[in-house]
């Protein structure tokens, strides 16, 4: 029996649980293996000594939206509790070697 599933990571996400991902491409809810492996016994009432292989084949690999990359770097900010201005305003202090 083949699942697919998308697996995200992002080693930036403000909450641990949140680092890795996997989700039904097509519903977006994360798997219940349980029930998956319950369907394999076709649910018959009893306890089972299983033996459960799991084979992980790369279909497609996206890299993370960079919105995603740039809302988890705000969120940090926010944790330090720095205020970041959009304007950058560059000083320099140099000899006046022309009076």
């Amino acid at each position: 029996m083949s699942k697919y599933y998308i697996l995200t990571i992002n080693p930036q996400a403000q909450y641990e649980w949140d680092q890795y991902i996997l989700r039904n491409p097509i519903t977006g809810k994360r798997p219940d293996f349980t029930s998956i492996i319950s369907q394999a016994v076709e649910n018959e009432p009893g306890s089972y000594l299983l033996a459960v292989n799991i084979e992980i084949q790369v279909l497609e690999k996206a890299p993370i939206c960079q919105s995603q990359q740039i809302e988890s770097k705000g969120s940090e900010i926010k944790k330090l509790g720095k205020v970041v201005n959009s304007e950058l305003t560059i000083t320099s202090t140099l000899p006046n070697i022309w009076v």
